[in-house]
Formats: structure tokens, sequence, C-alpha cells
């Protein structure tokens, strides 16, 4: 099925690597050009050479971190027309209510929470100005699954899926359209570390965490393009009536 998205551009926030860099390497496949953002500019521009040598459209990178609001103003400025915008930067560390002290859970929302709110921002009145455009939020399954070991990537994700559809209930008259994926576990190296970690500790063999995944949907989790190819489909015109709703990827979990 060809997307329609061939020549079109888009912005992605943790774009060097995990889910961010799959939706890259897909939206390339569609023939999209791209602007990569992270925090690391020796890994966005390995992403981005590796997306050139396959694929014949423009890459571009900036490296910002944008839980900072002049970096988020200095992205938006940089970037130009921009036709789809896909937010997934961020990466709320887990605890309970009590060990996730003040500093850390307002550094990991500025990121997170605020950094997705102000870009959408700062880029919806150029996209309403051409009445065309599509945001996606990659928000996290735990804000609709609330586990109490993870409160701070709860409360922050579910803030984020409010706000993906109450912006997404209004956007049709700017004719914007603006979606949200909710991926459960996803085989990103983070994700991987904490599987390494966890089977060392519970098997004594940090190579054995392939193991700890028997239980689950297929007996796996969920592989970074398998979001990506996701965030294709919502962001293109074949999904040209979709706004104010959420994907959960978990496998039915």
């Amino acid at each position: 099925m060809d997307l329609q998205l061939a020549g079109k551009r888009a912005l992605i926030t943790g774009g060097s690597k995990g889910i961010g860099r799959a939706t890259a390497e897909v939206l390339a496949e569609e023939g999209m050009d791209l602007l990569l953002v992270s925090r690391s500019a020796e890994m966005l521009e390995e992403t981005a050479n590796a997306i050139r040598r396959t694929r014949q459209v423009q890459v571009e990178t900036l490296a910002a971190d944008l839980s900072q609001e002049s970096e988020v103003l200095r992205l938006a400025q940089h970037a130009g027309e921009i036709d789809v915008l896909v937010n997934n930067a961020g990466a709320i560390p887990p605890g309970t209510v009590l060990s996730v002290d003040n500093e850390t859970w307002r550094k990991a929302w500025d990121l997170k929470v605020f950094g997705f709110i102000s870009l959408c921002r700062q880029l919806y009145p150029h996209m309403a100005a051409r009445k065309s455009g599509v945001i996606v939020n990659v928000i996290g399954a735990a804000g609709e699954k609330f586990p109490p070991g993870y409160i701070a990537g709860a409360a922050g994700n579910a803030s984020l899926m409010a706000f993906t559809r109450a912006l997404g209930h209004g956007s049709q008259k700017d004719g914007i359209r603006v979606v949200g994926i909710n991926p459960g576990a996803t085989e990103t190296e983070r994700q991987t570390m904490l599987l390494r970690h966890r089977a060392q500790t519970e098997l004594g063999d940090a190579n054995r965490y392939p193991e700890l995944l028997a239980n689950n949907p297929f007996g796996r989790i969920a592989t970074p393009h398998e979001i990506g190819y996701a965030v294709a489909f919502l962001a293109s015109p074949r999904s040209g009536y979709t706004t104010g709703t959420i994907l959960t990827i978990d496998g039915g979990a």
C-alpha cells in the first residue's frame, strides 16, 4: 500500500535510537525527508548516515535538549515547514511515589511531558496556517495501566494521553490531525538492558533474559519497527479520518 507520504517532511524527536530511529527508517522507506532530533549529535549523525546510505531522502539532524524551553524554541525556528511531527523523546525513570524525588520527577516531566506539549504549541500554528499537518505522540501504555512502581511515568503518560485527545478533538477545524500511540514493552536498548539486569538478578545469567518473556503475548515484546509502521500509517492520508485517538500496541496484554 502506498501511504502517500513521499516528498513530505517529518520531525522526529528522540530520533537517534529505539522507536525514534525505527520510525525514521520506516518513514524514509516511504520517501519522507527527515529532521531527527536528540541530545546526542554523534548518535544522530550515525543514524542519519545509515538512512542516507539506503534511501534517497534528505536527512537533517539537530542536537537539542528538549527539556529546556529555549531549546524547543531553537528547534521550532530551525525546523521550517513540517508535515508530520513525531513526539517521541524522553524516558521517565521507575519508582514509587516515595522513591522518586521531586527533582527527578520534574526533570523527567520537563522532557517527556512538557517537551511534547511545548513542541506541539510551537509547531501547531504553522500547520494551522497551511491547514495541513499531523502530530503523532508516542506515549506509553503505563498511562492506561497505572503501575504503582512506575508512578511518575504512569501519571506523565496519562497526562499526555489527555492532552493528545483534547488537542485532537479540536484540531479538525485547522486541518490538523493529532493521534497517539501507547507502546507496551518494546525491544529497545534500554528495555534490553533492564531485562538483562533482571535476568542476572533472578536467573543468575544476564544472557537468559529471553526466558523472562515466555509468558508475554506471542512469547516476546514488540519490535521498534512495529511501532514505527503504526506511526507511518497514522501519519498518512490513508488514516485521514483519525484524530483525537490513541492506539495501544502491547500484544493484547
